[in-house]
């Protein structure tokens, strides 16, 4: 075990990036034009880094899996983008958006990185305005802001339901700036399947044409890495089917430390299961909170009744409702922070309050916010406030103009009118807070090898606070790599070109072909998805949203005899030599199915409860989290040692030298 130096400066936390960047080497522009840098991934963080990157003079190399990083999965990101401008006037601050996030992730994250998150956190968005991004606006034209859970400011900037997509657009429309000129060349449909190093450092990668089924070899002076997160190890969750781990997983197994797998959320305003046919969830936006309100009814024969479709809930007098949020955390009510509202929803259909036929749903009601948007209207335009038909028509117009693509969203999966009757939610598994370990210039273990947004373990903690990841993607790319980078590049102006065909090169590409192979060949009877399903079993009973020893136990070893079967069994049809989705898939879990011991090995190590990661064990006599700082305080990097069982622990203790360490409340 050893103690990790994550690089950070010295000096009050207000100066430490600005002396950073005033003291860390640079390449010049002639230079910059003889670097070639590969950057995996084009959503937010890394179509912001590439189009940033090509910018400023260096040759891009960005790989996506999608047709276009128009899909990336950041047009998911739906209710907003946190940044500290104070619009309101309600005392937002660079200081408090630091504070609340650190809080936020339950003082498990770094505070310098959080401290820099902060402080660029305006000029994303003087960035996205200038790109035309259409952020909603008040009445006098500046822009308009919302509340987001584990915060008593607003300071969420946002277009309607759909502020990743048009974020995305905006860095979109950068990359493409850079594409048409030349700087960046954009490989779509290409999955990288391997990391290469040369001398011990990030020289280029593998990666797979997916529509030819070509194997291809690209070299460059860095390779970053801003694939997004690992959610999809449960199977279920909110991210797209496609999102996976093998990017930044190729990267452990080269090197990179791996830090704080456990470390993953449950989001709690999620479409509910409904049934074993599902292949991914549906998220609705936290934003959401500001308006709806949560509740079960208080009594269970209410609650049973609902079950079995014999009662409208309409029908429960409000006395009989349980506001159970706004019961337990008065100071915060529906906007907790995601981890205390999924645990709190949880309880309660645990013992028995479920609203759907399968108990494991809640409600969010609107019907408060037709009234007192209605009355406000009503006053606004001259009309009876006392006429409740009216007031409720014209709140309902108000709340469609905030949320209207999300409701159209779930009335079409759920075939109900969320307008007449509440929406249904449960938690589901949405972010990952955990991911490849980096330092303050987000350079990982191994030399030249960078990795952004999710893909990253850096800024969250224990939980990520509401409208956070798009602000740490954007920040990554737009305005923390492009600095950094040119730390390590700058002893790299004489390297020259890195050629392709030398033995590192060869190796790698020998051992993916070999792994193609075996799946093409092996005579198993179970489809990737069997497996898949059964892993993401395993992870959401004993490695969900609480956690014991005995089950941690279990699921290592449940996911080592499974991986073991999964060699043994699995069975890709087609041919490798032209696009076929299954071995796409089947390269996919395998990795999944090594993250996830890592992952539950994790949680069994850490003996406590924060954020996300919830120990059964270690609880206070309320329910809430119980950290233990005196013997956890930790950041928890992995490395890679051939098998996940022999995997070696780091530590890079945390130090909160600006922020009080304290036991969270919301109440």
């Amino acid at each position: 075990m050893s103690k990790l130096d994550a690089k950070i400066p010295l000096g009050p936390i207000a100066d430490k990036w600005t002396n950073h960047k005033n003291n860390i080497n640079l390449v010049n522009p002639a230079n910059k034009r003889a670097i070639d840098v590969i950057v995996i991934g084009t959503g937010l963080a890394g179509g912001s880094a590439a189009a940033s990157l090509a910018e400023l003079g260096y040759n891009v190399k960005a790989f996506a899996y999608q047709d276009s990083p128009r899909r990336a999965h950041s047009i998911a990101a739906q209710g907003g983008i946190n940044a500290a401008k104070n619009y309101q006037n309600d005392g937002d601050s660079v200081y408090r958006l630091f504070y609340d996030t650190v809080k936020g992730g339950d003082y498990r994250s770094r505070e310098a990185n959080v401290y820099r998150l902060a402080e660029v956190s305006g000029n994303i968005i003087d960035q996205c305005v200038a790109q035309g991004v259409p952020f909603a606006r008040e009445y006098g034209g500046l822009l308009d802001n919302r509340s987001f859970g584990g915060v008593l400011v607003s300071r969420t900037f946002y277009a309607r339901g759909q502020t990743g997509q048009q974020l995305l657009l905006g860095a979109y429309s950068a990359l493409s700036r850079q594409i048409g000129k030349g700087k960046v060349a954009m490989y779509n449909r290409h999955e990288m399947l391997d990391v290469v190093k040369i001398d011990g450092k990030a020289r280029g990668i593998i990666a797979r044409n997916l529509i030819t089924g070509e194997i291809e070899r690209h070299s460059a002076h860095a390779v970053v890495i801003a694939s997004g997160g690992y959610g999809n190890v449960f199977y279920l969750s909110t991210n797209a089917m496609g999102c996976n781990a093998t990017a930044a997983w190729k990267a452990h197994k080269r090197g990179a430390f791996f830090a704080n797998p456990c470390f993953t959320q449950i989001h709690p305003t999620c479409i509910p299961v409904s049934g074993d046919h599902q292949s991914k969830l549906t998220l609705m936006s936290e934003s959401l909170r500001n308006d709806g309100r949560i509740w079960v009814p208080k009594n269970i024969e209410d609650a049973q009744a609902i079950q079995k479709g014999k009662l409208n809930p309409a029908t429960i007098a409000e006395e009989n409702r349980d506001y159970f949020l706004e019961r337990r955390y008065p100071a915060f009510g529906n906007l907790v922070p995601r981890d205390v509202a999924s645990r709190a929803a949880k309880e309660r259909c645990d013992a028995g309050y479920g609203v759907n036929a399968t108990g494991q749903a809640v409600y969010l009601d609107f019907a408060a916010s037709f009234v007192r948007y209605g009355k406000e209207q009503a006053h606004v335009h001259g009309h009876d406030s006392n006429n409740m038909e009216l007031v409720i028509k014209l709140g309902k117009k108000v709340i469609e103009e905030k949320y209207g693509n999300l409701f159209q969203m779930y009335e079409k999966i759920v075939d109900a009118n969320p307008y007449e009757t509440p929406m249904m939610i449960y938690p589901a598994v949405h972010y990952t807070m955990g991911g490849v370990w980096v330092d303050y210039n987000l350079e990982t273990t191994v030399p030249n090898l960078y990795v952004l947004g999710e893909a990253n373990f850096s800024d969250h903690g224990a939980n990520r606070l509401g409208a956070s990841a798009l602000m740490q993607g954007l920040a990554d790319g737009y305005f923390v790599l492009p600095y950094t980078i040119g730390d390590s590049l700058s002893k790299d102006i004489r390297t020259g070109k890195i050629p392709t065909d030398g033995p590192e090169f060869e190796q790698a590409e020998k051992e993916i072909k070999e792994k193609i192979s075996f799946f093409m060949n092996n005579k198993g009877t179970k489809s990737v998805d069997h497996f898949h399903k059964i892993l993401g079993k395993i992870m959401w009973d004993k490695v969900g949203m609480a956690r014991n020893a005995e089950g941690l136990t279990e699921a290592i070893a449940e996911i080592k005899a499974l991986r073991e079967a999964f060699y043994k069994d699995v069975f890709v049809p087609g041919s490798s030599d032209n696009m076929n989705p299954e071995l796409e898939k089947a390269l996919r879990v395998s990795d999944f199915l090594e993250l996830g011991e890592l992952f539950a090995m994790d949680a069994l190590d850490r003996n406590e409860s924060c954020g996300g990661h919830f120990r059964e064990e270690y609880q206070t006599p309320e329910g809430e989290a119980l950290r233990d700082d005196e013997n956890f305080k930790y950041v928890s990097a992995w490395e890679y040692k051939g098998e996940i069982a022999d995997s070696v622990l780091h530590k890079e203790e945390l130090k909160f030298e600006f922020i009080e360490l304290k036991q969270r409340s919301y109440k």
